[in-house]
């Protein structure tokens, strides 16, 4: 039972950091990418809508993204939530597609970024963390029937070691984020 319990506590972590993987590569770090785009919600027909389901997403070089709609009646409105968005970029609108031109980064908006990245590092961790305490607390529940107070303890000592594993695995992904981030 307790072995329940710790399985399914190492698959949420394992998908805590799966989330936080999917969140970095949202951020940019100088190159042109279609996951950039995917927190962006186009308002189409009344409804929001993620922007890679109106548009094809193509990198023809490492700086330059193009969105090409399938509607071409929804370009404005893509247009318009790139620009809303919070990832500060302009896009550039031939009637047919639009175009995405990435700057390089500066010192000032790399810093801004590390810092975002951190947030998110944090979020991951307060994940794991209340995913421990669930688990625990089923333990606990468990120590009251089915166990005794000392496996209780010892499955307890399991799952924090396991935590402290996805700890540092968060630490990691967070390092080669910010070490991608900081690359001139």
């Amino acid at each position: 039972m307790p072995q329940a319990v710790k399985k399914n506590a190492e698959e949420r972590m394992e998908k805590a950091i799966g989330a936080l993987k999917r969140e970095l590569s949202s951020l940019r770090a100088g190159r042109a990418t279609p996951a950039l785009l995917d927190r962006i919600q186009v308002e189409y027909y009344g409804a929001m809508t993620p922007v890679n389901q109106l548009a094809n997403l193509n990198t023809p070089d490492a700086r330059t993204l193009m969105i090409q709609p399938w509607d071409k009646s929804s370009i404005g409105a893509i247009e318009k939530a790139i620009l809303k968005s919070d990832l500060g970029l302009t896009p550039a609108n031939d009637g047919q597609m639009i175009r995405i031109t990435i700057p390089a980064l500066t010192e000032e908006r790399r810093l801004e970024l590390v810092k975002q990245t951190k947030k998110y590092g944090e979020e991951a961790k307060v994940a794991v963390r209340n995913i421990r305490r669930d688990a625990n607390d089923d333990i606990k529940k468990m120590e009251k029937t089915d166990i005794s107070e000392d496996e209780s303890r010892r499955h307890q000592d399991d799952v924090q070691k396991l935590t402290d594993k996805y700890i540092v695995e968060v630490d990691k992904v967070l390092a080669a984020k910010e070490k991608e981030i900081l690359e001139v």
